[in-house]
């Protein structure tokens, strides 16, 4: 193989502060190189770098042999250079297959024919999404294949993915497998950032790790294992910290007072007659494939969606009869949910770490007269920072220029400032590195161990094994089993999710 790519002694610079600091990084032809690190390391900005969104503050860039100034995205589509972002980039008001063709649109279009052209093509992929759907009607799962369908389309000869699996199912990621291997066939060179160490051993031929800008590791993946990546990660082996729930059974946490009673909750055909508690003082883990319906019971729960008007089913939340048509009255409650999409509803991106962690407390709504004080504010964002180890490159940096991972932690303390009596987090490590993992797991159980009711909503079967006292399983819009940490088994949940 011979070098497509090649950096040597690449730097970025934010205000000073090097985002990347000489990294020397070579892509060979045809070759899946998978990019590794925590929150923070580097990763995002050294791929932006590639697909032309930054560019370098000093070193060089070599693409084909030759010297690569970048612009913009666009100038490094037309060079063969093509990124699918870990944050969707599309056009909400579009159909999918306005979205897939945008930029590559003939002078005359049959909307008709864009649609079944669009409708094969991702037959083609094995992505079964409605070419003729609003993008602003899909989920986080299904916008993804829509960026990897566009991303195909352009025929690039360097593809850049950006946390592309976070979102899809078991069965979607296969499929996504299955579609990398066949570009790389046809010499398609496949750049791979996951924070699931599993995928890049499986999916990778060659992994570069990051930590705190600087390259701390890079080899053949053969001679990578799970413990060497997060040495070189983190500085340390968090083997016997990560996912400990999922390789043995711990005791549960006893049952406290019953906080949440849910009967015949239904909302159309999302949410069809489901029924269940919640304690206080437990993790309650709560699993399902998607279509199940967990995330729009949860959303029902705390206000975001309404139930049905009729036959709507009843909600208590501490023995009182409940009906939240926004979110506000479920705050005031002690309700707070902690969005599963962080970007679209988690956070205002161009706000300081320091205002997005008050909005929390004014969303509590107490006193809408109240003057915010901006010393209280950033005395209240530097707490936080240090508690749930926030990384920025200063206090008063913006949440767009933070790591995905840490916007993540902006979002749980924006949420635990409303000093909630319960807490419903849902998809809480997506798109976090094994370092953020561990320690947002950690602040999750010491918010159950202070007795509040914690609910943790989780696609990922070794994390609900990890922190559960108690499971529910939910498919096709209901909750069907429940059970316990010391006799649930991976085996056991997947097979009543699907069965």
């Amino acid at each position: 193989m011979s070098a497509l790519l090649e950096l040597k002694k690449a730097t970025k610079d934010f205000r000073g502060v090097a985002a990347i600091k000489d990294v020397d990084f070579t892509l060979e032809q045809g070759e899946i190189h998978a990019i590794l690190g925590e929150n923070g390391a580097g990763k995002s900005t050294l791929t932006k770098v590639l697909a032309g969104v930054y560019q370098l503050s000093s070193g060089e860039m070599l693409f084909d042999g030759k010297p690569a100034q970048l612009a913009s995205p666009a100038d490094a589509l037309s060079q063969g250079i093509a990124m699918v972002f870990q944050e969707t980039n599309l056009v909400p008001s579009m159909t999918v297959a306005q979205n897939i063709y945008l930029g590559d649109e003939k002078m005359f279009n049959r909307l008709r024919g864009l649609y079944i052209q669009a409708q094969r093509f991702l037959l083609s992929l094995n992505f079964y999404v409605d070419p003729m759907a609003l993008v602003s009607s899909l989920g986080a799962g299904k916008k993804q294949m829509v960026e990897i369908a566009r991303a195909v389309h352009h025929k690039a000869r360097l593809m850049i993915f950006d946390e592309p699996t976070a979102t899809l199912t078991p069965e979607e990621k296969f499929h996504f497998f299955n579609l990398v291997r066949r570009l790389q066939r046809d010499g398609v060179s496949i750049i791979f950032i996951s924070h699931a160490l599993e995928e890049a051993l499986e999916l990778s031929d060659r992994i570069t790790v990051l930590r705190d800008g600087k390259v701390s590791a890079s080899d053949l993946t053969k001679n990578f294992d799970r413990d060497r990546i997060i040495q070189a990660m983190v500085g340390r082996s968090l083997t016997d910290e990560l996912y400990s729930g999922g390789d043995k059974h711990r005791i549960p946490r006893a049952y406290g007072e019953k906080v949440l009673s849910i009967q015949n909750l239904s909302m159309g055909t999302v949410v069809r007659n489901t029924s269940f508690s919640v304690f206080a003082g437990q993790i309650t883990g709560l699993f399902g494939l998607v279509g199940s319906g967990r995330t729009e019971t949860m959303k029902i729960v705390s206000g975001v969606l309404k139930r049905d008007f009729f036959h709507g089913g009843t909600i208590s939340f501490n023995e009182k009869p409940v009906r939240y048509r926004t979110p506000r009255p479920a705050v005031r409650d002690g309700i707070v949910y902690v969005t599963e999409d962080r970007k679209v509803e988690g956070f205002f991106e161009t706000m300081s770490i320091a205002a997005n962690i008050q909005l929390g407390t004014v969303a509590k709504g107490i006193n809408p007269l109240a003057v915010i004080s901006m010393t209280e504010a950033r005395a209240m964002a530097r707490q936080w920072t240090e508690r749930l180890a926030i990384k920025a490159i200063d206090p008063n940096a913006r949440i767009i220029e933070l790591s995905g991972g840490n916007q993540q932690k902006v979002v749980i303390a924006k949420s635990a400032v409303q000093k909630p009596k319960m807490i419903i987090f849902d998809e809480p490590t997506r798109g976090v590195d094994v370092g953020s993992i561990v320690e947002i797991h950690r602040f999750i159980n010491e918010l159950a161990d202070t007795g509040m009711a914690v609910i943790v909503i989780s696609s990922y079967l070794p994390e609900i094994l990890a922190l559960s006292d108690r499971i529910l399983v939910a498919r096709q819009g209901r909750i069907v089993e429940e059970m316990d940490s010391k006799s649930a088994t991976e085996q056991r949940i997947m097979y009543a999710a699907v069965h």
